[in-house]
C-alpha cells in the first residue's frame, strides 16, 4: 500500500498536501483500493467555505458511492476538472493526477490534528 511520508491523512482516507497556506485534498491508495474502479467524481461546492469534516462531494465507483469529507476547513479555490472525463485516474494515480480539490486554509492550526503516514498506516492495518 503507498502511503508517502510527506503528506497528511483523515481518518476517512483523505490524504492532504500543504502549499503554503493552501492544501491540495484526493483520496487514499487504500481508499480507491476498496472503492474499486472509480466512475465518477462530484465536486459541487467550488467557490465555497466548507468546515472540517462537512462534506465537499462524493465518489462514485462501481460498487457504492461515498462522501467526501474536508480534513481542514477552508475555501474550495478548484477542483480537479480532468477528473470529469477521467474519473479513472484516481485508482491509477491518487497521489498525483487524481487529486481533487485546493483549498485556501481557514484554520491553519487544524493541520495538527491530521494523522500522519505513520499513523494512518496504524489505522488501516
Amino acid at each position: 500500500m503507498n502511503i508517502p511520508a510527506e503528506l497528511k491523512y483523515t481518518k476517512d482516507h483523505e490524504w492532504v498536501r500543504i502549499e503554503g497556506d493552501e492544501a491540495v485534498i484526493g483520496i487514499t491508495d487504500f481508499a480507491q483500493s476498496e472503492l474499486g474502479d472509480i466512475v465518477f467524481v462530484e465536486v459541487e461546492t467550488e467557490g465555497e467555505s466548507i468546515e472540517s469534516e462537512e462534506i465537499f462531494g462524493s465518489v462514485e465507483a462501481v460498487k457504492t458511492v461515498s462522501d467526501l469529507f474536508m480534513p481542514l476547513s477552508g475555501e474550495v479555490l478548484s477542483f480537479n476538472s480532468e477528473l470529469e472525463d477521467t474519473p479513472e485516474v484516481v485508482n491509477s494515480d491518487p497521489y498525483g493526477e487524481g487529486w481533487m480539490i485546493r483549498v485556501k486554509i481557514s484554520d491553519v492550526s487544524e493541520i495538527e490534528n491530521l494523522l500522519s503516514a505513520d499513523q494512518y498506516k496504524e489505522l488501516i492495518s
